[in-house]
């Protein structure tokens, strides 16, 4: 049933014969799995085979020249090399790639097997649209006029948040780029994408402790690393490929693997310790850790001294967690945890490294916080083998995120305020006035009776998108109901709540979905008419900039031309302008070519406007050049030996200061202070002031080697450099550029105008000069003078400050454990209650109204879901994969033995998982001891049924994935993090029965 047969048939049961009609071909599973690093002890076999694939039978027919073309895998983040062979335009052959510091010529079964994800025969062939109930094939040119036809009578009703455009990690950072500028000509916020659900909570808890919401080192520098701490994340089934990075640090330095996690993982099999803790707790995990760290005074006094702010504060809530209480709420005895941080201690540094199951909970934005702490504590950041290691799911979650593709900020984490769209006007060289026009007022619906601007307003995220429909029009915060939704390359059936979705879907006037497969969409609403499926190209059949986990960017080139009726997303992305009227504003700085905008124009467009991250130095020469030349960069520091890269790092991981003519080579490891910034170093950021209560909030003392201020520093401002008198370093076109975007003066300098008159000279400026001008700074500088001189001084453009682990603009300064929305421990919701319920992100939210109700009785088993090697995401176009849908072709539920006995279940069995909500799915079960008694857990990469109900046959004809199943998500429960709206799916609970 869930074994790995070794034949290449289809066994007896329905499902499976299914699967064996669809293929008709029977795969040798065996050569398949000895190529793709799943056989003979599953991440051993990388050594062995190097996940090598072998060619394809067509590539023997061939007789022509083969051209090896470069790729990055479109699943996880590792950022894997695939080296594509084609030959008369058509993909033969594939291999990974041997060179790329990240895969090392190694591949998991997902990227084995890529190459179908191409030329795979069940994606969507050409537009069709929902006609009284059956699939009819349209043109693109009806699709675009009708689509846009709808909702621009939607927009004239109800204005232009009542359409939401929902985006995709599946985008390149070109694709993203242009969706989020897209949003902003449309006249909307209501934009958002898989980050959202996966890792917002990480975002928002690192970027509010030491300022950047991202991987602070790579998965290289895990070779450095003397511990490894890894919790809420799988990386041998989710991103199989970084294990490679962890077992070499293991073996290598003897670093003890660290493993917490409620379910006994695959990585966890390989862990020196494992510790098995209950769902939802791991805020008071991380508390009993650090109990043992201050009892023992083990913790770095120095570090914490001069490079953090509030751990007095954190020492107080640490203190109530004794060692009974951590076992009381957690599950753990306090002798384990005081070996972990004895470990921890003496193995140092370490690197803690998370994922889904440490983001997905209402109080998810205190675990990640709670993480950073631990690692503050321990004085582990800033430091090669330390930091936190945050490993994306996505190929492109990390870039989308940076480009915007979110409900609460313009490209490069700008915000939504007026500077902030002041800013990105003057990138996109638009009227301020134009924009502003474009959006919804809500007159009079402000704070103190004024009109609430829509265009600051932060969007509904698409955690609540359902609610964007459902809820009554008086209880949003926009105009009207959601009445159109554009799923752009993201699954539905990756978010919780689903019979509320199908629910809201059929209520839409209009559903789109654009994608290479059709995704569940396609079939889990009742509708007969009003949706449309438009064919999007995959990211093989294009080309752009992709950002892996640890920050850096890589370069795809187009393997072959869009099959079938498909198109680039870009491309789409222009159709729509035309239709909508504003392609010649969108894209007066980027050229097009037929009808697809220039994929290199659209990165030095957001090379122009992204200085807050640093992704102004990654030009699209820079990053072709170190595609060409991955030869010469070292395995570990990532850093080229030689070459025409010499001293950049791979992929040049953000931020890559100044301009791509200052040749910054990127930062491998965010917040060290031992090299110089102009090498990749620097202070934690200066992001929330000066002082706070009477204290501090800069760094005491310690600077990045060779700093010419030698303590710590704000944010530089033209200001700044005014009173250090670093401003006559300034080139006469960076001063000009200055006055332009303060304001003094309305003449944009044309990039390199050098004659400026006397303005350079202070003695001969008006007296209002340094008023008007001394406000622009490292950010909103479009000329990068301001980053290029503090770096020449030695300094962080963004100053040098101390890491906060208390966030007083949170719900929970500290952060602190609140039981699960739905827990059967209720002795431990009386003492860690959830929130009040409020509204935020434009609709209500509940808390204490759901807690307040006990379901413990009738729903006892906790329910938590997490990834497979074998899919990705939703799963549409990994079961679309007939090399992976052999590889697993049920879903299941893992159930504990002493479980399944008190409810009478046999393994193999069907059974019903329900949620106290009323949504129940029919699966198999697994009898496995992997999960406790009292926990169960599901995979979330299925659908295609629904409660019991087989759907295939409402697929568009041979567009149906070949494996099927449940959708866990049908049975998860309502429950969102109280700062990013982040579903909670790792602790909720159910009840399983005979089916």
């Amino acid at each position: 049933m869930l074994r790995k047969r070794t034949d290449g048939t289809s066994g007896p049961a329905s499902r499976r014969s299914t699967l064996g009609q669809i293929a008709r071909t029977s795969v040798d599973r065996r050569s398949f799995l000895r190529g793709s690093g799943l056989a003979v002890g599953g991440l051993a076999a990388f050594g062995a085979t190097g996940g090598m694939v072998s060619r394809a039978s067509a590539q023997e027919a061939t007789q022509s020249a083969v051209q090896t073309v470069k790729s990055v895998c479109t699943h996880c983040s590792v950022g894997c090399t695939v080296l594509a062979e084609v030959s008369n335009g058509v993909w033969v052959g594939q291999e990974p790639g041997w060179d790329s510091p990240f895969n090392l010529g190694a591949h998991c079964a997902k990227g084995a097997s890529v190459r179908e994800h191409a030329h795979g025969e069940r994606r969507l062939k050409y537009p069709t649209k929902l006609v009284n109930g059956e699939w009819t094939r349209v043109s693109w040119e009806e699709a675009i006029n009708e689509i846009g036809d709808q909702m621009m009578a939607i927009r004239d009703e109800s204005g232009p948040d009542s359409v939401y455009w929902l985006g995709s990690a599946k985008h390149s950072n070109e694709q993203a780029y242009l969706l989020r500028k897209f949003a902003a000509y449309w006249g909307t916020n209501n934009i958002d994408h898989q980050a959202r659900i996966c890792h917002s909570t990480t975002v928002a808890g690192v970027a509010n402790t030491w300022g950047y919401g991202a991987m602070t080192n790579s998965y290289n520098d895990i070779h450095n690393s003397k511990a490894i701490f890894i919790i809420g994340g799988n990386p041998a089934e989710a991103h199989p490929v970084s294990l490679l990075h962890v077992l070499k640090s293991k073996e290598e330095n003897n670093a003890p693997l660290i493993v917490c996690d409620p379910r006994f993982t695959r990585t966890a099999a390989h862990a020196d310790e494992f510790v098995r803790f209950r769902p939802g707790t791991d805020v008071a995990l991380v508390w009993g850790i650090l109990w043992h760290i201050f009892q023992n005074g083990w913790e770095d006094k120095e570090f914490i001294r001069t490079r953090t702010w509030g751990m007095d504060q954190i020492r107080d809530e640490v203190a109530a967690w004794t060692p009974d209480e951590v076992e009381r709420v957690t599950g753990v005895p306090g002798s384990q945890l005081q070996r972990v941080a004895r470990t921890l201690v003496n193995n140092r540094p370490g690197t803690v490294i998370w994922c889904m199951g440490g983001t997905q909970h209402t109080n998810g934005n205190n675990n990640t916080r709670a993480y950073c702490v631990l690692q503050l504590a321990l004085g582990n950041m800033g430091r090669a083998g330390g930091g936190t290691n945050i490993f994306r799911g996505h190929d492109n979650v990390q870039g989308a995120t940076d480009l915007g593709v979110l409900a609460d900020t313009l490209p490069g984490y700008y915000g939504l305020s007026d500077g902030s769209w002041a800013h990105w006007a003057r990138v996109w060289q638009e009227e301020l006035d134009w924009l502003k026009g474009r959006f919804s007022v809500m007159e009079g619906a402000g704070a103190d009776g004024k009109d609430r601007m829509m265009m600051n307003e932060t969007g509904i995220p698409v955690s609540r998108w359902i609610d964007g429909v459902l809820e009554a029009k008086e209880n949003i915060d926009q105009p009207d109901n959601t009445r159109a939704m554009i799923f752009w390359g993201h699954a539905p059936n990756s978010q919780t709540r689903l019979p509320e979705m199908k629910t809201a879907m059929e209520k839409l006037d209009l559903l789109v979905v654009i994608d290479p497969y059709p995704t569940v969409t396609a079939v889990m609403q009742d509708r007969t008419d009003g949706v449309y499926l438009l064919p999007a190209a995959t990211q093989f059949e294009t080309r752009g900039s992709v950002t892996a986990s640890n920050r850096s960017l890589q370069w795809r080139d187009e393997i072959v031309a869009p099959l079938f009726e498909c198109k680039p997303d870009h491309t789409i992305m222009k159709l729509f302008a035309d239709k909508f009227g504003f392609t010649d504003r969108m894209f007066r700085n980027i050229a097009i070519e037929g009808d697809e905008p220039v994929v290199e124009d659209i990165t030095r467009e957001f090379n122009r406007g992204m200085w807050t991250i640093g992704y102004t130095g990654q030009s699209p020469e820079r990053l072709k050049m170190h595609m060409e030349n991955q030869h010469t960069f070292d395995r570990t520091t990532l850093r080229a030996n030689g070459g025409p890269a010499d001293g950049d790092y791979y992929g040049l991981p953000w931020p890559s200061w100044g301009n791509p003519e200052m040749n910054h080579p990127g930062s491998p490891n965010l917040y060290d202070i031992s090299v110089p910034v102009a090498e990749g170093g620097m202070g934690f950021r200066a992001r929330f002031g000066v002082e706070r209560d009477g204290e501090n909030l800069l760094a005491e003392g310690v600077y990045p080697v060779g700093s010419e201020i030698q303590d710590g520093y704000p944010e530089f401002t033209m200001a700044m450099l005014t009173q250090l008198g670093w401003d006559s370093d300034l080139t006469p076109y960076e001063r000009k550029m200055i006055e332009y975007v303060s304001g003094y003066s309305d003449q944009r300098p044309e990039a390199g105008e050098e004659e400026v008159g006397e303005t350079s000279q202070q003695g001969d400026l008006p007296s209002d000069y340094n008023d008007k001008v001394g406000g622009v700074n490292w950010k909103t500088d479009l000329s990068g003078g301001i980053q290029r001189v503090a770096i020449k001084h030695g300094c962080a453009p963004y100053g040098n400050a101390k890491a906060r682990t208390v966030v007083w603009t949170f719900p929970d300064p500290v952060p602190i454990h609140r039981e699960p929305l739905y827990s059967n421990r209720r002795d431990l919701v009386a003492d860690y209650p959830t929130y009040a319920d409020k509204k935020f992100w434009r609709v209500p939210t509940y808390y204490a109204s759901i807690q307040e109700k006990d379901f413990s009785e009738d729903y006892p088993i906790i329910l938590t879901s997490g990834r497979l090697v074998e899919y990705e995401g939703g799963g549409d176009e990994t079961r679309s994969n007939p090399w992976l849908a052999e590889l697993q072709q049920d879903m299941f539920v893992e159930v504990n033995p002493r479980d399944a006995n008190n409810l009478g279940i046999r393994d193999g069995a069907d059974v019903w998982v329900e949620g106290p909500e009323g949504g129940r799915v029919r699966v198999m079960a697994m009898l496995t001891e992997r999960v406790a008694p009292g926990v169960a857990f599901m995979p979330f990469h299925f659908g295609g049924y629904w409660q019991g109900e087989d759907r295939r046959d409402k697929y568009p004809k041979g567009a149906d994935p070949y494996v099927l199943g449940e959708s866990t998500n049908t049975a998860q429960t309502y429950g969102y993090d109280s700062v990013t709206q982040m579903q909670e799916t790792k602790a909720t609970l159910c009840k399983i029965s005979v089916a």
